[in-house]
């Protein structure tokens, strides 16, 4: 089989790990799998291009000259806001002749001012999802997930998520095994499945500024089975339940109840998704105490029941030959 072709796609304005994360991925398959994927990079005019951190990514081709992809990459960064319109015309014309097209964070504005994604379900950034619902009605805009897959386009929310959507694409092609081996090496996750929400508890709470009130924080993380009561939690940052729980929500927007019922459902929805452990098992190490507590919770929250949610979201290894 021919090698995939990754074309990456540089401009000025880029943000650098939504070109490094996928590339580091499909690099990563290269080096275990060689002749699985060419992956090149290409500005409009073959000029560097400066990323906003101020790195200069130098790429391998100008556009016109850049090999056909299998795979079109669309990095996000500022300079998606006000795009050159001659990428966004070349982006028009050359998108839909790739097998498959991706954007990582705000790259899907560019493919969005193309016409690309016209009729179909997509995401980006948080921050970005009210602007492109917007400017462009005719998307089907979901702020929730770090990834959507809509036929043969792909787009995913910010930074990060551009591993978790190339890992899935390394699956897709090479299988689990694959994908997990360069997980490992990059020491991610494999994989947040895509409907896996853009925030977790700890990043939808904001830092508490004070010190106890941050160790409980950690506390919690690290600890989602214990006894995590208002009262217990206070005793811990030596404050009085009630002077706690009004720190506590002063400071991270949240109430440590809501807090915790986060941080146990996001424990729980990970061990679906990466372990065997039985319904039973996780509703304990989670703090749930039953199968049924653990149940209501994500019927309330996500829409399914535990068993529902790992028949969707924990991914099947692929056969051994």
């Amino acid at each position: 089989m021919a090698p995939r072709t990754v074309l990456v796609v540089l401009f000025e304005g880029i943000q650098s790990l939504d070109v490094t994360g996928p590339v580091e991925v499909f690099a990563g398959a290269e080096t275990g799998h060689p002749g699985t994927y060419r992956i090149r990079t290409a500005t409009l005019d073959g000029a560097p291009a400066r990323a906003t951190s101020g790195l200069t990514l130098v790429p391998d081709h100008a556009l016109a000259d850049a090999p056909a992809p299998h795979t079109l990459l669309v990095p996000g960064g500022n300079g998606t806001r006000n795009p050159d319109p001659d990428l966004v015309d070349w982006l028009r014309e050359h998108g839909p002749r790739a097998e498959r097209l991706v954007s990582v964070c705000t790259g899907a504005l560019l493919l969005a001012a193309a016409g690309l994604l016209d009729g179909r379900r997509a995401t980006t950034h948080w921050a970005s999802c009210d602007m492109l619902a917007r400017d462009h009605p005719a998307i089907d805009v979901d702020p929730d997930p770090i990834f959507v897959r809509d036929g043969n386009v792909a787009t995913s929310a910010g930074v990060t998520s551009g591993i978790d959507l190339a890992l899935a694409l390394v699956e897709e092609d090479l299988g689990r095994k694959t994908a997990l081996a360069i997980a490992r090496h990059l020491v991610v996750f494999l994989r947040r499945p895509g409907n896996q929400a853009q925030f977790s508890a700890q990043l939808a709470a904001q830092t508490a500024q004070r010190q106890p009130l941050r160790d409980v924080q950690q506390w919690i993380s690290e600890h989602p089975g214990g006894h995590l009561t208002v009262e217990s939690l206070a005793a811990r940052a030596n404050l009085s339940p009630r002077h706690f729980a009004r720190a506590f929500q002063t400071e991270t927007g949240m109430t440590p109840g809501r807090y915790v019922d986060r941080v146990r459902l996001e424990h729980a929805r990970r061990l679906l998704e990466d372990t065997p452990d039985g319904i039973e098992e996780i509703s304990r190490a989670c703090g749930y105490g039953t199968p049924e507590s653990m149940r209501r919770a994500f019927l309330r929250t996500l829409g399914a029941a535990p068993a529902e949610y790992r028949r969707r979201f924990r991914p099947v290894p692929a056969p051994t030959h």
